[in-house]
């Protein structure tokens, strides 16, 4: 005689499980995004888990490996970094947004630092899928450039992707020295050049 099918979890316990799946994952992203941010190399996964406050079982049952993990959180921060313009501009004025937008990308950069090896081995090797970073980026400046010319507070005349390469040169520039006071006085000077051009004086 066939034994009955066990009954499925109640309702509410399933929908319960679930959530609690969530919130250890977000809990994993958030521990991961601040160990690679602050990591000069290879991150132990096993202290991920810790600073999440799971167990390394969970982990590896929401990201079975360190590529997994590595590609979830850099898709992440690419999400919040490339759609957080239309929010920006909705409380700030366009210049404003621009500034604080660059201080989003700076976290963005600084969170790549600790998984940097891991992105390049995969995306070189096929096994993860290469992202549209640098269009994503420079999709979100042009929108924001183009609502400051029409507020008349930044140039119109300006490409997007010009900007993008000027962030990158300053990311380069001081990525040895690691210093966010001078990433911001070159990002105020990024800006500065983006302000119209005064006119010939009467």
């Amino acid at each position: 005689m066939t034994p009955p099918e066990p009954a499925p979890p109640p309702v509410g316990t399933a929908r319960a499980a679930r959530a609690d799946a969530q919130r250890n994952r977000e809990k994993l992203l958030d521990a991961a995004r601040a160990a690679f941010a602050r990591a000069d190399g290879t991150v132990a996964l096993e202290a991920i888990a810790r600073a999440a406050g799971v167990g390394i079982g969970t982990l590896y049952r929401h990201f079975p490996t360190r590529e997994a993990l590595v590609e979830a959180v850099y898709g992440a921060e690419l999400d919040d970094v490339a759609t957080s313009a239309p929010a920006l501009l909705a409380e700030l004025p366009p210049e404003a947004a621009l500034r604080a937008w660059m201080d989003r990308y700076a976290a963005f950069v600084a969170t790549k630092r600790g998984m940097i090896d891991t992105l390049r081995a995969g995306w070189a090797s096929g096994t993860m899928a290469t992202p549209t970073t640098r269009e994503r980026l420079t999709a979100a400046i042009a929108m924001i450039l183009a609502e400051g010319a029409r507020a008349g507070s930044l140039r119109g005349d300006v490409d997007a992707d010009d900007v993008t390469t000027m962030l990158l040169g300053v990311f380069l520039s001081t990525a040895a020295s690691n210093t966010p006071e001078k990433t911001g006085r070159l990002f105020d000077l990024v800006i500065s050049g983006l302000r119209p051009l005064a006119g010939p004086a009467d």
